[in-house]
């Protein structure tokens, strides 16, 4: 029963994984690459990431509720990082994401129209790199948990 659990855990963490990845390597730099403008782009860059921070988010919890086999292999260690990855895209998304949003509305269509050094386009700045650091960190800590996922089903099914 253990590899069954540490099996389906490592399976929904390998696939949040695989879709952080691919927003991070293809959806985001093609959106900017090919939409007309980096508003354009921004939006849509800013409709896939909510669900790609609560996909996370619920990815964690049924790893740790999946993962959590008594006197496994690095248990505490899975349990911690993914406590720590739906930390990061929970912060990410309830935390960042809102303040974007609310400068977003402020600044209005076109944040390239602002000055380099307007305060607004400077926090903007900020909080996009914050927000590229906590789902950094999340795929940092869940990236971290499938190493350690994948070596405690491999000692499970020997």
């Amino acid at each position: 029963m253990s590899a069954v659990r540490l099996g389906g855990a490592t399976a929904v963490l390998a696939a949040w994984m695989g879709a952080a990845l691919l927003m991070a390597a293809v959806v985001a730099p093609a959106a900017f690459a090919a939409l007309p403008s980096r508003a354009l782009a921004g939006a849509v860059v800013g409709r896939v990431l909510p669900v790609i921070f609560v996909a996370g988010i619920v990815a964690c919890v049924i790893a740790a509720l999946l993962g959590h086999v008594p006197n496994a292999s690095f248990g505490r260690a899975r349990l911690t990082l993914v406590g720590l990855g739906a930390a990061a895209c929970a912060f990410a998304q309830f935390g960042i994401a809102p303040r974007i949003a609310r400068l977003r509305a402020e600044i209005g269509p076109s944040l390239d129209a602002l000055a380099v050094d307007d305060a607004r386009r400077v926090a903007f700045g900020r909080l996009h790199a914050f927000s590229v650091a906590w789902m950094g960190a999340a795929m940092l800590a869940v990236g971290v948990a499938l190493v350690l996922y994948f070596i405690a089903l491999a000692r499970s099914r020997a």
